[in-house]
């Protein structure tokens, strides 16, 4: 399996995503501006330049017409795919960390991070069909949880959304009203903060991965925990493949110790599990620093990572892969 390295960001990546085709890549980074590829040969189509600060996240409409990017500027733009054109801005008094379009793209959820006297929250803002008619306002705001909130999403029909963030506990909120429906148990939850947090392709369950060096499954409307995968070393970031039941968990130590240590003992590798068995399948090494992104193509044989080190790196899978046994 031979990645194909994609070089265009200066920073490190912050997060990766696909569109519903899977013929789109688009990827966030430190550097201010947003990028898409081509998804089956790694060649870069443009970027989208307007923001002043780190890109921690991003979403494209399931039609893929549209963009939305979180940024460390304050900030959520609005994005037309095709042309790179800004078509609306979201200001907000502090960091914005990340972005969910919901099903039908008429909703996305937007959190934003503890800033000064500011406490971080859930924002829920309407897109508009038309550009020309977007307004700002928010239909819901939640407010609560201690610490960064590092992810929100859409629950099942867009009736609840899911949060997870530093304080180590995921969280289900009621999308009309904004009430706390359920929490994790700290005896099953995470015991350190959650650095990622993805849904299955259906939905029906969702994957969270913590810097306390595990990645555990939850079902989305009960909030069970249903499987728990553990590694030796912190998890940034976790995708699921929606062909095959495997997990795969990318990370490695903060990035302020990497220099300290040997790149074996680094640990950079992007590691499969299976999802049932909870046993590691294997391994793609190559980033020459933390794993900070991962994401599965939708059909499932490809996924790309992207790391510390500013590259993304694009596998398409081997046939062979497709009929591992344990």
């Amino acid at each position: 399996m031979r990645p194909i390295l994609m070089k265009g960001h200066e920073r490190p990546l912050t997060f990766l995503k696909y569109n519903r085709e899977g013929d789109l890549l688009f990827s966030c980074a430190k550097d201010h501006n947003p990028t898409v590829w081509f998804a089956d040969n790694g060649e870069r189509l443009g970027t989208y330049r307007g923001h002043n600060g780190a890109v921690w996240c991003c979403d494209v409409s399931r039609d893929s017409m549209q963009l939305i990017t979180a940024s460390a500027d304050q900030s959520v733009k609005l994005w037309n795919v095709q042309t790179g054109a800004q078509l609306y801005t979201f200001s907000f008094n502090s960091p914005a960390r990340s972005v969910d379009f919901s099903v039908g793209d008429k909703l996305a959820v937007i959190t934003t991070d503890p800033f000064m006297e500011v406490t971080s929250a859930i924002n829920v803002k309407r897109i508009a069909d038309d550009p020309s008619q977007q307004s700002g306002e928010s239909v819901l705001t939640i407010t609560g949880p201690a610490g960064r909130i590092n992810r929100a999403v859409w629950g099942p029909l867009n009736r609840t959304i899911i949060s997870a963030g530093e304080d180590c506990v995921v969280r289900i909120w009621d999308s009309e009203t904004g009430k706390l429906l359920k929490e994790s148990e700290p005896e099953v939850g995470h015991k350190k903060p959650i650095s990622s947090l993805t849904k299955s392709a259906d939905g029906s369950h969702f994957l969270t991965g913590s810097l306390d060096k595990s990645a555990k499954l939850w079902d989305s409307r009960t909030l069970t925990l249903i499987k728990n995968y553990t590694t030796e070393r912190p998890v940034n970031a976790v995708a699921m493949s929606p062909l095959l039941d495997h997990v795969v968990l990318g990370g490695g130590q903060d990035a302020s110790s990497v220099t300290t240590t040997d790149h074996r003992a680094g640990k950079f590798e992007a590691k499969f599990y299976d999802k049932i068995l909870q046993e590691e399948i294997g391994g793609v090494k190559g980033h020459f620093g933390p794993i900070n992104a991962l994401a599965f193509n939708p059909d499932g044989k490809s996924f790309s990572s992207g790391g510390e080190d500013g590259y993304v790196r694009l596998h398409h899978f081997d046939p062979d892969y497709f009929n591992i046994k344990i």
